[in-house]
């Protein structure tokens, strides 16, 4: 525990008792000084999104002969088979950063309130109290019950908030990307715009049109803030962690190493089946886990096009 600050709550003998924040806490006004975290919040995904983005653009300049096992393509198809060029898509992510950007000062407009963690945890104990009451007596629930509340406030439940934001951000790009893919008019006219890049790179992730841009991933992102209850700095992290992965998604290497791609079997790798024509209706799923594609039968994967290709080749002999 963090003894260096805590808050006080109200135990079962009606003491007034101090309750640590973990290291990843800090009761600080603003995480950094000057700037509201509501702006923080704005401002942090884009610095990820370009910041990961210049480092996968930079593996892709350096010429660097190790690094070349890992392309998922060869660096000459990039130009050869994208139908926008890299202007084009800059010019068009910038677009949608300033569209999310605005909105997002719209939406966190009425937050960004100090957190009363006092009455949080007062709330919470008083329903842990019905768990724990019957099953230790009155002395030694005193005794517990701060480590009980404290690992339950600081851990349990904002685990579960990330969890399940994840789950609904998954939840809301499946389905409406799958729509875009079966619907003829909204994949002419709003997702085939992100599909002219047939060999994806890191800064192109979010290379859309605008209408798609705003309903897949800035809406997304904020009905998942809104349905888990997170604070202005719990939606910062999934900001940051869910652009980070996305941007990791269209990177165009298969890394070993790398810990977004390594988290589920969602990766480069598999979104990268995504757009190619022999994959173009299958793994939907982004940009966490691939458990819808499973449910509803739209995965696919590398050994499922060897199959495919084999069949194909057994009757044309």
């Amino acid at each position: 525990m963090n003894n260096t600050a805590c808050h006080a709550y109200h135990a079962v003998d009606g003491a007034t008792r101090c309750l640590s924040a973990p290291f990843y806490y800090s009761f600080k006004p603003s995480l950094i000084a000057g700037i509201r975290d509501n702006y923080f919040a704005l401002a942090a995904p884009i610095v990820a999104y370009w910041s990961l983005s210049l480092f996968f653009h930079f593996l892709d300049i350096s010429g660097w002969k190790w690094i070349e096992k890992y392309r998922i393509h060869e660096s000459k198809e990039v130009t050869a088979r994208n139908r926008a060029t890299r202007t084009e898509v800059v010019l068009a992510v910038i677009l949608q950063h300033i569209i999310q950007t605005a909105l997002g000062f719209l939406w966190l407009s009425t937050e960004g309130k100090p957190v009363n963690h006092i009455e949080k945890m007062q709330q919470i104990a008083a329903v842990l109290r019905q768990f724990t009451s019957w099953a230790v007596d009155q002395e030694s629930l005193e005794v517990v019950e701060p480590h009980i509340l404290y690992y339950v406030y600081w851990w349990a439940i904002p685990a579960i908030q990330l969890i399940s934001a994840m789950f609904v951000i998954d939840t809301w790009q499946y389905f409406l990307h799958r729509l875009m893919h079966i619907n003829k008019s909204l994949y002419k006219h709003f997702h085939s715009v992100h599909h002219r890049l047939y060999v994806p790179y890191a800064f192109g992730s979010l290379y859309n049109h605008p209408f798609e841009g705003f309903l897949l991933d800035s809406l997304g992102a904020g009905l998942a803030e809104y349905l888990t209850g997170m604070s202005v700095r719990q939606a910062t992290l999934l900001f940051v962690f869910s652009t980070l992965k996305t941007v990791d998604d269209h990177c165009g290497y298969s890394l070993p190493f790398d810990p977004l791609q390594l988290m589920s079997g969602n990766n480069a790798d598999y979104h990268d089946i995504h757009h190619q024509v022999i994959g173009i209706k299958s793994n939907f799923s982004q940009p966490f886990f691939v458990h819808w594609d499973v449910l509803c039968g739209t995965r696919m994967t590398r050994r499922d096009i060897e199959l495919r290709k084999e069949k194909q080749a057994q009757k044309t002999e």
